[in-house]
């Protein structure tokens, strides 16, 4: 019997993957689509998305082998239908009218014909009969329980769609070429390769297969399962986004590599599709010209104001987001990150641009997914990035984007690099907004952790210290080219080296030394550069000192005992005899306002300086933060007892910044690489060391200077007031009681005399 062939589809080659969804009566050929695709694009993965979303629809998608008729299938079949075939058109149309009764009499037909073709190779392959019932009765049963949903489907205008995953067997191939003719797109996609199917069908004669330039192997883990999980993904994000923003950025697409000279392009000139704003995101490492590079500058933010452009310029720190801006953030608990990210970008409002506005929501958005997929469990971590986000956006918004219009792009440049992940993902948000980015690393040493993409870096041969962006002329200072050269000198000197020059570092750590007794005479006086465990690190230094309590005095021999604290005593060294650090009869000025200059157990800096009884405004201001620094952290440390448990906080900052004029002095002439300040405090009575006292001792341990606390009692003394061990106490020999302490500017250390000749002389 001849089948009708007018009633099978047959297959056409594509011209491009968009072909498959074109409808029955708009091809350039009347036929349906049976292709393998072997390979990998994006554009491959772009079809392989919406072929799956059509095939979902109206369609049927296959994820691995489809399974055979069980017995429970096979029993239905044979109650409804019997186990009878015969290879005869008219009983296969028979049969389908009754076994899939939905079909009409058009798809019937082309079921009918591409059935019987196919049962017709088999048989002229020299396949049986009982072969070619079984395979009729497999066909059957695959047809109802797996394409039932799409059999009355074809030979409509809207072809409906089969995707295939995995490597096809011999019958399964057989079935799709039988949907195929009755009139069904298809799509296999072989991750394996060709290899399989290429032995079932060499010719090709049955499907073709896809190629495209560029084409690569499928990535790992590719499959249909992670295609729907993204889908699904992009319509969560398509709820969390909400209405999308019309013009996109173009970033560094347009520019010439140049530097500043491509920030200072017209925003007209860099481009013409309206899509688009273009900006530009670039670090640029060292300098060009050590001679002008400050006047350029200067120069470049000139320009950009000059220009009508918004900058603003940050001085190697975007500084942290205070407790208003914080609090001003409306935060809730959440459940997931989709609800906290939805409800935190709410925060995000312009009402004067919607569109700028779904700018910055699409920009928060990218960034804080992106960095979820970091730590994908810790939402309070990510809470905390998204918080100072919004802080810092708030705060600059208004600098950048005042009366903002397409295609308006604003400037922010960072002189010195990103100290942390939060500055790092602020400069990657602004990137997606209209904002050119700039940061500038001119120092050798400088460093930035930001990571992107999208930057283009720039790295210049010399390199230079700036402490601030020029933005007045006054600003300005240009160094000679003796002045530079006297600097690359003083770097190669001083850089590595152990050498040091003076002042040169800012920043120290004090790191107290475990001794043996006898050591500290030897340590005492020696430059820090030259004691055990010194180095430098970061740029901070690391200082070993003396912290420590001598009790007791040797072998009773007090003569001796004072030669050798006479001898400890250096032109740096400050020495209290029985008496007390500070003056007592004088009010202290600070006292009355302690409580200002602290919230939330973070010493208030700004207001600190800026009050009329702060004393220490004539020193640098590097000093003036060091000491900052440091009672900063003998509060952090809780140094003395009572620190943030019964106001003892206070007392401490009060004594702390009303400090003798002697040890201010030591403080402003102290360099951490050469000899120390040092503080001798010699008790031979049962008097306990003041509150203050004790203070400013736990303080100036932390500034660096070497403490002896010499005390021939071996009374407990000292201790009174720190919450732990913190001095090395050294049992030197015999407790002794009431001494005398002499002038060690009279006292002779040549002659040598017991304790009773000295008890004896004073008595006479």
């Amino acid at each position: 019997m001849q089948v009708n062939i007018l009633s099978m589809f047959s297959c056409k080659k594509i011209q491009a993957l968009d072909d498959f969804f074109v409808e029955l009566k708009n091809r350039r050929e009347k036929g349906v689509y049976f292709y393998r695709i072997n390979g990998y694009s994006e554009n491959i993965r772009d079809f392989a998305e919406r072929y799956y979303e059509a095939a979902r629809l109206s369609g049927v998608v296959i994820e691995g082998r489809i399974p055979n008729p069980d017995e429970k299938n096979l029993s239905y079949y044979g109650e409804i239908m019997g186990m009878d075939f015969r290879m005869d058109r008219n009983f296969i149309m028979a049969s389908l009218r009754k076994w899939l009764p939905r079909m009409d009499a058009y798809q019937t037909e082309a079921v009918t014909d591409a059935m019987y073709d196919i049962l017709d190779d088999m048989r002229r392959g020299g396949k049986n009969e009982n072969m070619l019932r079984n395979a009729y009765i497999k066909f059957m049963c695959w047809l109802y329980y797996k394409f039932e949903r799409i059999i009355n489907q074809m030979g409509a205008e809207k072809i409906p769609k089969i995707l295939y995953e995995g490597s096809v067997s011999n019958y399964e191939l057989k079935l799709l070429t039988l949907l195929s003719k009755a009139g069904c797109d298809i799509i296999l996609l072989q991750y394996q390769g060709d290899g399989a199917y290429l032995k079932l069908d060499p010719a090709s004669a049955l499907s073709a297969a896809y190629q495209e330039p560029g084409m690569t192997s499928f990535p790992e883990g590719f499959s249909i399962r992670s295609l729907r999980q993204a889908m699904q993904e992009k319509v969560r994000l398509s709820r969390l986004y909400g209405a999308q923003p019309s013009v996109a950025p173009c970033t560094n697409a347009w520019i010439t590599g140049k530097g500043l000279s491509d920030g200072l392009t017209d925003v007209r000139q860099r481009g013409q599709d309206e899509r688009f704003f273009y900006n530009c995101f670039i670090r640029i490492r060292g300098v060009e010209d050590k001679l002008t590079y400050i006047n350029d500058l200067f120069q470049f933010q000139l320009q950009i104001k000059n220009s009508g452009r918004k900058i603003v310029i940050a001085d190697h720190q975007i500084p942290a987001p205070d407790m208003d801006e914080i609090s001003s953030i409306r935060r809730g608990n959440y459940r997931d990150k989709e609800q906290m990210l939805q409800e935190l970008s709410r925060n995000i409002q312009y009402g004067s641009n919607p569109e700028l506005e779904r700018l910055m929501v699409k920009a928060f958005l990218d960034i804080l997914l992106e960095e979820s997929r970091k730590d994908p469990e810790n939402l309070n971590r990510l809470m905390n990035k998204a918080v100072y986000l919004l802080c810092w956006l708030k705060r600059y918004q208004q600098q950048l984007f005042v009366r903002w219009k397409m295609p308006d792009v604003a400037c922010f440049i960072y002189l010195g690099g990103c100290r942390n992940d939060n500055e790092a993902l602020f400069l990657k948000m602004l990137i997606r907004l209209p904002v050119d980015v700039f940061i500038l690393l001119p120092g050798a040493n400088e460093q930035c952790c930001l990571e992107d993409k999208l930057l283009y870096e720039i790295r210049c041969a010399d390199h230079m210290t700036v402490e601030r962006y020029p933005t007045e002329n006054t600003e300005i200072r240009v160094g000679t080219a003796a002045y530079h050269a006297e600097r690359e000198l003083d770097s190669l000197m001083y850089q590595d080296s152990g050498m040091y020059r003076n002042m040169q570092y800012g920043k120290a750590v004090s790191i107290s030394l475990q001794t043996m007794y006898e050591e500290i005479a030897i340590l005492w006086d020696e430059e820090l550069k030259y004691r055990p465990n010194f180095g430098v690190v970061d740029g901070i230094v690391n200082m070993p000192v003396i912290f420590a309590k001598v009790s007791g005095v040797k072998d009773g021999d007090v003569r001796a005992y004072w030669e050798g604290v006479k001898k400890l005593i250096t032109p740096d060294t400050l020495v209290v005899k029985n008496g007390s650090l500070l003056d007592r009869s004088s009010a202290n000025p600070i006292q009355p306002f302690a409580t200002q200059f602290i919230k939330n157990r973070k010493l208030s800096r700004d207001k600190i300086k800026n009050h009329k009884a702060y004393q220490y405004g004539m020193l640098r201001e590097e000093v003036q933060d060091y000491i900052l620094d440091k009672l900063q952290i003998l509060l952090d440390q809780k140094s003395i007892k009572g620190i943030f448990e019964n106001g003892m906080e206070y007392t401490a900052i009060a004594t702390v910044l009303n400090l003798p004029k002697d040890i201010i002095r030591s403080i402003q002439k102290f360099d951490f690489t050469r000899k120390n300040p040092k503080l001798i405090y010699i008790n031979t009575t049962e008097a306990m060391m003041s509150l203050e006292d004790s203070i400013i001792v736990a303080f100036l341990n932390l500034i660096g200077y070497d403490i002896l606390f010499f005390i021939p009692t071996g009374y407990q003394s000292v201790e009174r007031y720190f919450p732990q061990k913190m001095i090395e106490e050294h049992q030197a020999g015999e407790y002794m009681y009431d001494l005398q302490i002499p002038d060690f500017q009279s006292f002779s250390a040549n002659l040598r005399h017991s304790w009773r000749d000295i008890i004896f002389r004073r008595g006479s």
